[in-house]
């Protein structure tokens, strides 16, 4: 019996879906096996560094004999299991132990080269908010080095509580407001944009859209893009959002408009008429209000403050920049949010 064309197709789909579901299974199979040799070096050097503790007995009064114990150990492992046995490798492993001394608190999701960055970070809290960070989020090696570059912790902390942060971070809490997601200032070094060239927001819009998988990341947990230059229908007109995503989260749709000028209170009534016809034609009955964000070159919060309704919640305005922020400019900005908070203090009494 002779197939027919459609028989023909189906058979070769029905082929390509069952060789694509292997390919998945085979991927996913590799991926837990290098991340369980992964955990398993993990395992070891925390071993490793609990012994040395156990050894020198953690008193700081012992510190010159620690050195000397690790410096022994060093000479009788390095030249059989080479460098990574060396003397600055041994003190690693004993710092690691002390810093993570609950061996069940080890996250089987994280390289031993994610644990050496995350080892850099003397504050604990923050430690914490980047292990939750990293494990919710599947960040690789890279990943985590970037945010921590990015100053991730301390600019979502210039907006938030510390204890929101970390409870919405380790999943102890649900956002319920979008200040404690949308991040102000985001940092989009990663589009390779020059810091003094004068460009079009189309130019902007299609780094992003170039960079997609790096804006996810530095928009943060639960978004997911929808659509560019969504077009929407009003009464004769047409119009365009730059660039619209969904944030599972919160459950609510989320448009950016993009201006590569200082923000002005006309940006900000385009973009609340965009927010306005998704609540009222996108948006289903179980979702939360549209959220708003104009992207921005500079901005005034006064005016915004001013734009906007007192209750505003739906319409936020978040500066980009094109650089990581130093720790000089981190600094400055925490000690004018300080300021700030003096201020609003005072005006209170």
């Amino acid at each position: 019996m002779t197939k027919t064309p459609n028989q023909n197709i189906n058979k070769a789909l029905q082929t390509k879906i069952l060789t694509d579901d292997v390919k998945n299974l085979i991927a996913t199979s590799q991926q837990k096996a290098i991340r369980a040799i992964d955990f398993e070096r993990v395992l070891l050097y925390w071993n490793i560094g609990k012994r040395i503790y156990e050894e020198v007995q953690g008193g700081d009064d012992r510190a010159e004999y620690g050195k000397a114990i690790i410096k022994n150990l060093s000479n009788a492992l390095e030249p059989i299991y080479g460098s990574g046995y060396s003397y600055r490798q041994l003190y690693l492993f004993l710092q690691f132990y002390k810093a993570f001394p609950i061996v069940n608190a080890l996250r089987s999701q994280l390289s031993w080269t994610q644990y050496r960055l995350l080892l850099r970070i003397e504050d604990n809290d923050k430690r914490e908010f980047y292990i939750a960070e990293s494990t919710k989020n599947n960040w690789s090696s890279r990943d985590l080095e970037r945010q921590i570059n990015a100053s991730l912790y301390e600019r979502l902390l210039l907006s938030n509580d510390k204890q929101s942060v970390l409870e919405v971070a380790k999943n102890e809490k649900f956002p319920i407001n979008p200040n404690e997601i949308i991040k102000d200032p985001m940092v989009l070094e990663f589009l390779g944009l020059e810091k003094k060239s004068v460009y079009y927001e189309k130019d902007l819009e299609s780094a992003i859209i170039s960079n997609l998988q790096a804006f996810l990341l530095e928009l943060g947990n639960g978004f997911s893009f929808v659509a560019r230059q969504k077009r929407i229908h009003i009464d004769g007109d047409d119009f365009f959002i730059d660039l619209v995503f969904y944030n599972r989260l919160l459950q609510c749709f989320v448009v950016f408009e993009i201006k590569t000028h200082k923000l002005t209170h006309q940006d900000i009534g385009q973009l609340q008429m965009y927010v306005n016809y998704f609540d009222r034609v996108e948006k289903q009955a179980f979702e939360n209000a549209t959220i708003g964000v104009l992207l921005c070159a500079d901005k005034n919060d006064t005016v915004v403050k001013y734009t906007l309704p007192e209750n505003n919640k739906t319409i936020l305005a978040s500066k980009y920049q094109l650089y990581l922020p130093s720790e000089e400019e981190l600094i400055k900005e925490l000690h004018k949010e300080i300021e700030n908070s003096d201020n609003v203090d005072e005006d209170m009494q």
